[in-house]
């Protein structure tokens, strides 16, 4: 990024911030408001034979006690919002357990009481009365049916732990196989996490004569979610009011409907007082959105010179108990982008979702991407050794060309067309990383011992999509005080969108940036909005900004001539004038716009690390890493810049540190941050990032592509083939994540038993 790039300007949100005058759902006036605690299961799996309130009841302070029976008979279910694959409809989840519970976590009772303290004191008082079954908490145990989850659900007369089970593909995979000259097997294994948001989930809920509500602390898709709520709370659409608040960091979880979004704003309606809940560290680790947790069985067939002919695959996902409203996505996107920006023509690739006892799968940053790169990247590396070929020219000979371009990848996924690479051109992305890192000197020192550490280098490619469709919507007016105000439906997760939209209004208008005001997210000015997912922010949102900046534009200079005033362009003088005669005159200035576009773009790019492991303790540093990415247009690159070394340091987070674990019970034995280990700044000091725009997407007037999930999905691959290129001359297999001193240690410790 260039330091003189006017494009770089600075956050405008951040004066607040730096001020302490952000907004944050804990920082809400608390009088009046019940303060909600949830009661969790400490058991994994158990059917429910009561549940004893009456001691928690009579605590002074409580407002409420709340059990599922006091929800009614008929408690909906959470209701998907992606991935509709067909089975997956039979296990989502009820919000609050009445019969049976799935995991540890799940929520029995509510207590609402005068302070937090209080009802904490009153939730230890909450008996429940369990019976323990068995618990199932590996993938393997539960596609057997070694325990079953939901007896009530059968397939071909018989209870199963399968969601659903699908094959895609293309080519002809059985000829490719029988042409290769070599064949190689290998199964990984991508842990379970979470993504872990410097402010966890809040809400506030309050009620207007029972019958509308407004609801604080939402995010990400807040238009979906009250749609979603609407029908589940039984109450219009229009009677629910989303108001997203500044919020800290998102990362997939935050905004997704999880069993809280419904149980917070139900119980205020049935305790008739307006509640307050804020999860703590705990709560999250334990109950919101899991992530990763995939096996994957890959096989590779390439001819001598390394032209990769085919990939078949089985992808076995750990879905947790439930399904919840997006955990779908995460292996439907393992298996689609399983290929990456490869040229494979033939792929066949199986899909199972198994329900475990554990929490149930979401998104996190990069959704399968993260996963996929790991499985594609290591298998490929694996491939090039044993067949004698530099990893890196490997790549290079499969690496979909530009004049190749518009790419068709197929029909990977059951619920989505084809896939379809616009531009971009992966080669010249792959050659920067590999000229960054300078691997064609590092090379040299490859499974070599320096100074008591084994030095290995890797490259890798990737390719991402972004700006899902189908539609973005904006309103913009012109108040009485002569600033525009920006509503969109995009959400921020506090990755500079009211920076970006008005740089986006001010380019298109001719304004400086403080002539705008932006409002992002909640519903009470927009009837409709996507919200923000899939790095779509920018490219739909951004877009629809562009064209409702147009319309006012020609509306203000239609008013202008209206009232006499001849001028060529807008001013914030001009802006001041024409507010008060709007005033004066009765107008609003005030118009409504959409960008509609169901063709997704896709970033690409590639990564690059370096990195020294020491044999005696497992301890791996990266020395250098770099990651390049072509985002088509960055319309602030000092962001795009910063969402690129944040998604390195998450990804490499990932990749060594974060990681939930379960004991065979089912106990999660990770529930805070003295256990579940997240990156500091002292611990990847060595992340680069170079920004492209080499490639604008054609789907889209700005040109944009994606920047916030990119610079994650191929950390893994690229850590795991740098440590295995190391540890090389031991013999050693890195087959599993994470990358941790411990599994380290103990995957050389394997080999040499393994070497006799």
């Amino acid at each position: 990024m260039r330091n003189d790039d006017p494009r770089a300007v600075e956050r405008v949100e951040d004066l607040r911030f730096l001020r302490g005058r952000g907004t944050f759902v804990d920082d809400l006036p608390s009088s009046g408001l019940s303060h909600a605690v949830l009661v969790r299961s400490q058991i994994a799996h158990g059917i429910i034979r009561g549940i004893d309130v009456a001691e928690a009841r009579a605590l002074p302070g409580v407002h409420a006690v709340l059990v599922a029976a006091d929800f009614g008979e008929n408690i909906p279910v959470l209701p998907l919002r992606l991935a509709p694959i067909a089975g997956v409809e039979r296990f989502l989840q009820p919000p609050i357990a009445r019969d049976k519970v799935r995991y540890v976590g799940e929520v029995l009772a509510i207590v609402l009481a005068e302070s937090r303290a209080i009802a904490e004191d009153a939730a230890d008082l909450v008996v429940a009365d369990i019976d323990t079954l068995p618990a199932i908490v590996d993938t393997a145990g539960a596609e057997r049916g070694d325990v079953i989850l939901h007896e009530h659900v059968l397939e071909n007369g018989k209870a199963t732990n399968i969601a659903t089970r699908y094959t895609v593909g293309k080519g002809d995979v059985v000829a490719a196989f029988a042409a290769a000259d070599y064949v190689r097997k290998e199964t990984f294994h991508s842990h379970r996490m979470t993504a872990s948001p410097l402010e966890t989930r809040g809400l506030v809920a309050r009620w207007e004569d029972g019958v509308r509500l407004t609801l604080q602390g939402t995010a990400k898709v807040p238009h979906t979610a009250r749609k979603f709520l609407a029908k589940m709370l039984d109450v219009r659409v229009d009677a629910i009011e989303m108001v997203e608040l500044d919020n800290g960091g998102g990362f997939g979880v935050r905004g997704e409907l999880h069993p809280e979004d419904f149980l917070i704003p139900a119980a205020a309606r049935v305790a008739g007082r307006p509640v307050k809940w804020i999860e703590d560290r705990r709560e999250h680790l334990m109950s919101a959105n899991h992530s990763r947790e995939i096996d994957c069985e890959v096989e590779i067939a390439c001819r001598r010179d390394g032209t990769i002919l085919g990939i078949r695959s089985k992808i076995r996902a750990n879905m947790g108990a439930y399904i919840r409203p997006n955990g779908g996505v995460v292996p439907a996107k393992a298996a689609q982008f399983l290929l990456g920006p490869y040229r494979i023509g033939n792929a066949e690739i199986e899909v199972a979702f198994a329900l475990s006892n554990k929490t149930p799968m979401g998104t996190f940053r990069g959704p399968g991407r993260f996963e996929a790169g790991f499985f594609r990247e290591r298998i490929i590396e694996i491939a090039a050794h044993d067949l004698g070929i530099d990893p890196v020219e490997m790549r290079r000979r499969n690496l979909v060309t530009l004049a190749e371009m518009p790419y068709v990848l197929g029909k990977l996924v059951p619920y989505e067309g084809e896939a379809v690479f616009d531009t971009g051109d992966f080669p010249a992305a792959f050659e920067r990383a590999v000229d960054e890192i300078g691997y064609e000197k590092l090379k040299e020192r490859n499974g070599r011992l320096i100074d008591g550490r084994y030095h290995g280098v890797a490259a890798t490619a990737c390719v991402e999509n972004s700006g899902p469709g189908p539609r973005e919507n904006a309103r913009m007016r012109l108040t009485a005080k002569g600033i525009i105000e920006i509503h969109i439906g995009s959400s921020s997760m506090g990755q500079g969108l009211e920076t970006i939209f008005s740089q986006i209004a001010s380019d298109a208008l001719g304004l400086p940036i403080e002539a705008f005001e932006v409002f992002h997210g909640s519903t009470t000015h927009l009837a409709e909005g996507m919200g923000t997912y899939a790095s779509r922010a920018v490219v739909m949102g951004g877009s629809t900004v562009l064209v409702t900046a147009k319309k006012l534009e020609a509306e203000l200079l239609a008013f202008a001539s209206e009232i006499g005033v001849n001028s060529p362009e807008l001013s914030p003088e001009m802006l001041v004038h024409l507010a008060g005669e709007a005033v004066a005159r009765g107008r609003k200035l005030d118009v409504e716009g959409a960008f509609e576009n169901s063709t997704p773009t896709y970033s690409s790019g590639a990564h690059a690390a370096y990195v020294a492991v020491d044999p005696k303790t497992g301890h791996v540093e990266v020395l250098d890493y770099v990651a390049v990415e072509d985002v088509g247009r960055a319309i602030n690159p000092a962001l795009v810049h910063g969402q690129a070394i944040g998604g390195l340091v998450q990804g490499l987070g990932g990749a060594f540190l974060d990681h939930l674990v379960y004991d065979a019970e089912g106990q999660l034995l990770t529930a805070s941050f003295a256990d579940y280990l997240l990156p500091t700044a002292s611990d990847f000091p060595n992340v680069r990032a170079v920004t492209l725009e080499d490639h604008p997407s054609p789907s889209n007037p700005l040109g944009a592509k994606g920047a916030g999930e990119g610079p994650i999905v191929n950390v893994a691959g690229t850590i795991g083939n740098a440590i295995a290129v190391a540890l090389r001359p031991l013999g050693v297999r890195i087959v599993e994540m994470p990358f941790s001193p411990q599994r380290v240690f103990a995957a050389i410790a394997e080999a040499k038993n393994s070497a006799g």
